[in-house]
């Protein structure tokens, strides 16, 4: 395992996360509450805080970490490999509530995007948080579904636009106007990107100056239950951490975790593929989502792209790898420079596949197991949306035991409910 105190990151020495762009913030003095030792040993923290160990080194566990921290919790954050290393490190990390879904869903993506509207007017020109519209249309076929879009879309007040392929020109750039379809496209002009892996470093800068532990390829941890409680968590090597509340935010991991203490989560997570260009001369701006690719341009003058006929190409191998085709990644390009003006030649310059989390009924899960106190879940498909958001709200439950209404709808017990319904 490594183990980051605040001052191995303020001397510059931040886990792992790939080549990304970050961004230098001061905070306050930095002060460690964790001692460290050899195999088997335990951490403890201060008595004077209330002590929460966080599993995941994605945007889920590293926001909550951060609000928990910001909360005055001692704070240890726990993950398998590097930060960012799964979903959040391979994620279009599209910012929207477009199209359908349910009330409450929609609500709490619309007070996502607005708490990373709040983090952009702190960091004026951000190159990893822009707000640049988004970019959807549909296949020519009897699935159209842009002017029922549309029409819901206003109905509830989401700013649309629908237009039609002589005046995109108008409304984003970067666009091949003959790809779009006759029924038109929507333009959402209050949608955006976001580069998580850059976010993810930039919050684990702020946890550390507020006093956060970051433990680093602690491989595969556990959740620790005693006296019918969550008393803390144990990784790979057999290390513990003891904790007054755990929080599991390990993608889509989460359902397995669950389990093994006899909770269930509905799990639809499938195979997922992310593919990144090589720069290029690239003048598109907004995010955009079609028939047969999404994408959206990167810090450095490339694309990444994915789609969901690619999902249903990959294969997995008995060892847990995963099996790429060449001309998966081929077509993915070929789709992606087709809906780009002046259809650009785009060559690979990596790609990364992997479970992407979707709970079984589409909706976040996030809250405590019901009979389990002490031990809370995240998981949800929409991690970039929802992930300030999320954190927030979980950290404030956690150390005060207030329920937000806003995730009434979102506990992990609905589906133990559902499947004891069932039976009856």
């Amino acid at each position: 395992m490594h183990f980051f105190s605040p001052e191995n990151l303020a001397a510059g020495k931040c886990p792992a996360m790939g080549h990304h762009e970050t961004r230098s913030f001061q905070f306050g003095t930095t002060r460690s509450n964790r001692s460290q030792g050899q195999n088997n040993m335990v951490l403890t923290t201060s008595s004077l805080k209330q002590r929460v160990a966080v599993i995941g080194g994605g945007i889920f566990g590293v926001s909550s970490a951060l609000h928990l921290a910001r909360l005055g919790a001692s704070v240890t954050l726990i993950t398998q490999s590097t930060l960012a290393s799964e979903a959040s490190g391979r994620s279009l990390a599209w910012l929207n509530s477009a199209r359908f879904r349910s009330t409450e869903y929609h609500r709490l993506r619309m007070i996502g995007i607005d708490r990373y509207r709040t983090l952009a007017s702190r960091n004026e020109g951000a190159a990893w948080l822009r707000f640049e519209g988004g970019l959807t249309w549909d296949a020519d076929n009897g699935s159209n579904r842009i002017a029922e879009t549309v029409a819901y879309e206003k109905s509830i007040g989401y700013d649309c636009l629908h237009i039609g392929a002589d005046a995109i020109a108008n409304v984003t750039p970067g666009i091949n106007a003959a790809a779009i379809t006759p029924q038109g496209a929507i333009f959402n002009s209050g949608e955006g990107w976001v580069d998580l892996p850059s976010l993810i470093a930039i919050l684990i800068q702020e946890f550390s100056a507020l006093g956060g532990t970051v433990i680093t390829h602690a491989g595969k941890a556990s959740v620790n239950i005693n006296g019918g409680r969550a008393t803390g968590v144990s990784t790979a090597d057999g290390s513990s951490i003891e904790a007054d509340s755990v929080l599991v935010a390990t993608g889509a991991a989460v359902p397995a975790m669950v389990k093994e203490v006899g909770h269930l989560i509905s799990d639809a997570t499938p195979i997922a593929l992310l593919v990144k260009s090589k720069p290029f001369k690239c003048a598109v701006r907004a995010v955009l989502n079609t028939p047969h690719v999404a994408l959206r341009p990167t810090l450095d003058g490339a694309i990444v792209c994915d789609s969901a006929w690619s999902e249903e190409e990959l294969n997995r191998s008995a060892d847990g790898t995963y099996t790429v085709k060449d001309e998966t990644v081929r077509r993915l390009l070929s789709e992606a420079s087709h809906v780009l003006e002046g259809n650009p030649a785009l060559d690979m310059e990596s790609y990364h596949c992997g479970p992407k989390p979707v709970p079984g009924d589409g909706e976040p899960v996030i809250g405590p197991l019901e009979g389990i106190p002490g031990y809370f879940v995240a998981f949800s498909h929409s991690g970039a949306t929802l992930g300030l958001i999320t954190g927030e709200l979980i950290a404030r439950e956690i150390m005060t035991g207030d329920v937000s209404p806003l995730l009434n709808s979102f506990r992990p017990a609905r589906f133990m409910k559902q499947s004891q319904a069932m039976a009856l």
